[in-house]
């Protein structure tokens, strides 16, 4: 018995050398094998390698691989230490014991630089926020101490026995001395054997036959690049009774033959293992390999069977079933196995062939691109190729959250696009692996969204979010446009957060309970059964205008949805175990949702990870939690977790970097290796021990990452893919590679006779349609396009065509309607914005909608469409008569108002500015309001009909709390126009008041002469004319030609038109935002986009806005001081 290295220089060839020992059957014949894995997706590779290998029997065919016990890791030493079901020392559990000896302790001296951190003693929101670090902190600490007792555990052993050292020999540093105390008072506190000594244990238990230990016969460790010296101890001690074998991946067998004599851990700087490399992406990529020989000096090297002498091995012509040995992707493999750097006579004797596409980098322009490349690039090897498959594939990428939507909308849509307009690779059926739980399961994602809004200020926006998931809506029969509705209604209600006032206390406004989730509900419910007219109130709760007596079951589903989420905050914000918030989340998340029958699996999901949260605070039970502490706890629980079942099922699989590592692939794909991505960030822990004076075999994540790229690179049997942001997607300005990246093509420049970086590396444009991507040899070398994409084909073939100016809205103007009586309030609508008073009178033809914004904040200062809101409201209601006391209480019961006395000063401001204009138009609107029918015969049997209101004796009084502005003076101009053409006998007066820069403004019209049934008969007229075809008249733009060409008349030298293009034109540097009439949705849909000043002109502006405008410019009319 002993412990047996075995090495090849293809992972495939250790699996097969694995299937051959594992076909020798152990002693005990119902005995399992034993075989530890580093991955999820390793294990499903192996498991099928082996089924070609065991239960074949003579004749061959397909095997099954049974009786075949696999572990990862951690599971493997549980094994062996006896404690596979609860470990206390497990970083999960330990945390619990650490929060307890935290809380006892940081009072104490040597606790000063944690108590600090912490916030002990520190009051005012800077101490909250460090409290609220609590458990992330315990998390990372047990996380470091858990790496003490498994990579240096000598270091635990000193600080144990009192020795506050760092484990290597030297002083623990100065600012670090506080963790040895804390490592003794948990040793102390923990009622288990320190890891150490529990190690120490099981070493001589094992050594001396592991009596009653159910230990196996043989284990095989398949696939580590990195062992910790722990878990080579243990094997160590394992294989004197017992057959321990090892299978570790070989970048390179000549490097580890190279390395011989190396023996045990050295300080990370004095290492000189890198001098024996001469290969530099050995030297740049490998230190876990060398490591891992440093680690593993003392075991016996054992080379595969038909391995010894391999060409592979000794730096022959290549490996059989690898890479061509003529292509470039061949050659690099075959160096680095041979651990050889070209010289300038083996780069001489290889000449590249420029069709060589064995190694191909794209350098995209963001992500998004990034997936377009990659789909364009895989079509074309399955089309080169009858026989490559999917599952030939493997996808890899380091950022798998960002990736994964991208990868499902260029992917596997072959049920969504039919035919042959989609793209060929939306028949390829893809598997996303090792995703976060949240992303896999919405149940889980409404449980980490109710932790979200537990605690917080549960927001308009977060509501709105929870209500839109999937699993709620279905509960709540939740459609697209009831949710419309459901946001419209919480615009209009002026929700912005909080529960209600109580609920509002933590954040110290518990006294103000507008803009709440009770006050808006309330207003809601109350909509169903009163109107708000008159500014009617129940209590302190407003009728909210929008809702009808059809939307009664809706409001009650909404407000069912929302009792039911106050019951689950409410219990969370009691909650301080695990328990009760595990509980709370559970009861939660199954009365807020609800699954389909083939969903059901959600739930048991959902289920067994709360239990498992509650079971591993099991040791813990005395500790409390803050809200901040479950976040961390919930994201650490939900973080990506591959699953056996989503590697290796005949689909192209796409996962992270790990999962995969070292298994071979006709095609490997490397997406997203951008720099400052990857590798992971350098930032080293400052609270790491064993990051100050690091050991060889140590875990180090970036040594990591650049050993992933290595074993990725190797394990492409035929092509290598990589893609990677070159440009950014906004500026274009060029990006880096990751530098890993950059080294593998440097390392190919030194492969070949001449340099290759311009044949592997491909520059793609932004756009897809750009026509390189669709003309034989624009982006990559051969006789086809390097995209597929029909759609983008016809992009290109359009962009490419001539270019024509935008044509007409209209390609002529359409028939007359039939001339019927006008009514007035359409002509004035139609004055005001005749663009769209054609779109909708003749065209039936309606704007986009803009989608309802929600607001989250609680205004404190209102701009200036709110202060006239309020402003409008408040004049009309008391211009009707109405007590403006009523009118100021609705607006504050509306939620519109800031809140406290910055409200009452802002009602304050506007009441005093709507008392002025009353009070200025007391004589004008002398006696009671009246209205008047009117109905004036335009000839040839047409009348304009019609209403006049705001007539006070012979006046139209209009007062408005926004400015004098040209819509509210055409209004009534026509109005005037209007009754001075039904009753001439009288002499009618307009009289239109707004605010003005300097107080109060003005503008009054009339006496009339008796033109009024002429010019209104020319307006009508304009308006036939605007129903047969868009008329150049916005109302501002019109206004400003008009007021400048009467000026021109009069000798003013500045141009209409200069006046028209201020009105019309957006001004981008407007610093508050403002649009001109050239942005109106309207304008947009029959002019276009920024159309400019000229194309209104050339259709008419200045005849229409004259004709409109002349009367009022001219003399009509008179603006002035109120």
């Amino acid at each position: 018995m002993t412990l047996h290295l075995h090495r090849a220089p293809r992972t495939d060839r250790l699996a097969d050398a694995l299937g051959e020992l594992l076909a020798q059957p152990l002693a005990d014949p119902f005995a399992e094998e034993v075989v530890v894995v580093p991955a999820r997706g390793v294990e499903r590779w192996l498991t099928q390698r082996l089924s070609h290998r065991l239960g074949t029997g003579p004749r061959g065919g397909d095997g099954v691989c049974a009786g075949v016990r696999f572990l990862n890791p951690r599971s493997l030493v549980s094994m062996l230490l006896d404690r596979e079901r609860d470990d206390v020392w497990d970083p999960d559990r330990l945390v619990w014991p650490l929060l307890e000896v935290l809380d006892a302790s940081l009072g104490e001296p040597w606790a000063a630089t944690l108590a600090a951190h912490l916030g002990h003693g520190l009051e005012g929101e800077e101490g909250l926020l460090r409290r609220n670090r609590r458990w992330s902190v315990a998390r990372r600490l047990a996380g470091l101490f858990s790496s003490y007792a498994v990579q240096r555990p000598s270091l635990v052993t000193d600080w144990r026995e009192g020795r506050d050292t760092d484990g290597a020999g030297g002083d623990l540093d100065d600012d670090l001395r506080w963790q040895p105390e804390l490592w003794r008072r948990l040793v102390a506190h923990v009622d288990e054997p320190a890891p150490d000594l529990r190690h120490a244990q099981t070493l001589a238990l094992l050594r001396a036959g592991g009596d009653g230990l159910e230990l196996p016969g043989r284990l095989s460790l398949f696939g580590h690049t990195r062992l910790p010296v722990t878990e080579v101890e243990l094997l160590q001690a394992l294989g004197v009774h017992r057959d321990v074998h090892l299978w570790p991946p070989q970048p390179s067998p000549a490097l580890w033959d190279e390395l011989t004599g190396l023996g045990g851990p050295v300080p990370r700087l004095e290492d000189d293992s890198v001098d024996r490399v001469h290969h530099p992406l050995l030297a740049s990529l490998g230190r876990d390999t060398r490591e891992l020989r440093r680690t593993l000096h003392t075991v016996a090297t054992t080379p595969v069977s038909g391995t010894a002498g391999d060409p592979g091995e000794a730096g022959g012509p290549g490996v059989p079933g690898g890479a061509g040995p003529e292509t470039l992707l061949g050659r690099l493999q075959h160096d680095l196995r041979a651990n050889r750097a070209p010289d300038a006579a083996a780069r001489a004797a290889r000449r590249h062939d420029p069709a060589d596409r064995s190694v191909q980098v794209h350098a995209c322009h963001g992500p998004a691109r990034q997936v377009d490349v990659l789909r364009e690039v895989l079509v074309g090897l399955l089309d080169d190729d009858p026989t490559l498959e999917p599952r030939d594939i493997l996808v890899m990428c380091p950022d798998i959250e960002t990736y994964a939507p991208l990868i499902s909308a260029g992917f596997g849509l072959g049920e969504v696009v039919e035919g042959d307009h989609g793209h060929p690779a939306h028949r390829l059926r893809v598997r996303l692996a090792d995703r976060a739980l949240t992303s896999t399961n919405p149940l889980l994602a409404v449980g980490g969204a109710l932790v979200e809004l537990a605690g917080g200020r549960v927001t308009a926006t977060g509501v709105l979010d929870l209500a839109g998931r999937e699993p709620v809506r279905r509960r709540f029969r939740l459609t697209d446009d009831d949710l419309a509705r459901i946001t419209r209604w919480v615009s209009e209600a002026g929700i912005r957060w909080g529960l209600d006032a109580e609920q509002r206390g933590g954040f110290a406004m518990s006294g103000f309970a507008h803009n709440t989730w009770r006050s808006g509900l309330d207003r809601i419910l109350l909509g169903v059964a009163m109107s708000g007219d008159g500014h009617r109130h129940l209590g302190r709760g407003l009728p909210l205008d929008d809702v009808g007596s059809g939307d009664l079951d809706l409001v009650g589903r909404f407000a069912e949805l929302l009792n039911r989420l106050e019951a689950v905050l409410t219990a969370l914000a009691d909650a301080t175990r695990v328990e009760q918030w595990m509980a709370g989340l559970h009861e939660g998340v199954r009365g807020l949702t609800e699954v389909p029958p083939e969903d059901a699996w959600q739930v048991p999901q959902l289920e067994r990870e709360l239990a498992r949260a509650t079971d591993a605070a099991s040791d813990g039970a005395g500790v409390d939690l803050r809200l901040a502490d479950v976040r961390a706890l919930l994201a650490s629980r939900l973080r990506g977790r591959p699953t056996r079942a989503n590697f290796r099922t005949g689909t192209l699989t796409v996962c992270t970097m790990v999962p995969m590592r070292s298994v071979p692939h006709r095609v490997v794909c490397l997406v997203g290796l951008d720099d400052g991505l990857f590798p992971r960030s350098s930032a080293v822990d400052g609270d790491d021990a064993l990051a100050r004076r690091p050991l060889t075999g140590e875990r180090d994540v970036r040594s990591e990452d650049r050993q992933l790229l290595l074993d990725a690179i190797l394990a492409a049997t035929e092509t290598l893919v990589v893609t990677y942001t070159g440009a950014n997607e906004h500026s274009g300005a060029g990006r880096p590679p990751a530098v890993p990246l950059g080294e593998l093509l440097d390392a190919l420049d030194r492969t070949t006779d001449a340099p290759v970086r311009d044949a592997v590396l491909a520059a793609h444009p932004l756009q897809p349609y750009d026509a390189r991507n669709l003309t034989p040899g624009g982006l990559v070398v051969g006789d086809r396009p390097f995209s597929f994409d029909r759609a983008a084909l016809a992009g290109a073939r359009a962009a490419a065509g001539e270019r024509h100016p935008r044509p007409a809205f209209l390609p002529g103007p359409l028939a007359d309607r039939p001339r019927e009586d006008v009514s007035l309030a359409d002509l004035k609508a139609f004055l005001v914005h005749p663009v769209r008073g054609f779109l909708r009178g003749r065209l039936d033809v309606s704007a986009p909608l803009e989608a309802d914004e929600v607001a989250d904040a609680i205004p404190v200062d209102l701009d200036g469409l709110g202060r006239w809101a309020i402003g409008d409201r408040l004049i009309t209601a008391v211009i009707a008569g109405e007590s403006p006391y009523d009118v100021m209480l609705a607006e504050q019961l509306a939620g519109s108002l800031p809140p406290f006395r910055l409200g009452e000063l802002t009602l304050q401001r506007i009441t005093a500015e709507v008392q002025d204009l009353f009070r200025g138009t007391v004589e004008l609107r002398a006696g009671a309001a009246g209205s008047h029918d009117v109905a004036v015969d335009l000839g040839d049997g047409r009348r304009l009909v019609g209403t006049v209101s705001d007539v006070y004796g012979n006046r139209v009084v209009r007062v408005g709390y926004s400015r004098l502005r040209a819509k509210q003076r055409l209004a009534t101009w026509v109005d005037l126009l209007a009754l001075s053409a039904a009753r001439p006998d009288q002499n009618w007066t307009g009289h239109t008041v707004g605010k003005g820069s300097a107080g109060a403004q003005r503008a009054t019209a009339g006496p009339l002469d008796h033109t009024a049934v002429d010019r209104l008969r020319e307006l009508v007229e304009l308006r036939d004319l605007g129903l047969c075809r868009p008329l150049a008249a916005p109302l501002a733009t019109a206004h400003a030609w008009a007021e400048a060409h009467a000026r021109e008349l009069r000798g003013d030298d500045r141009s209409p038109a200069h006046a028209a293009a201020r009105e019309w034109v957006t001004d981008p540097n407007n610093s508050w935002g403002i649009e001109g009439e050239d942005a109106d949705p309207w304008h947009v849909r029959v002019y276009g986009e920024r159309a400019p000043l000229s194309r209104l002109l050339d259709d008419g502006l200045a005849t229409y806005a004259w004709q409109i405008w002349e009367p009022l410019v001219t003399g009509a009319e008179r603006v002035g001081p109120l």
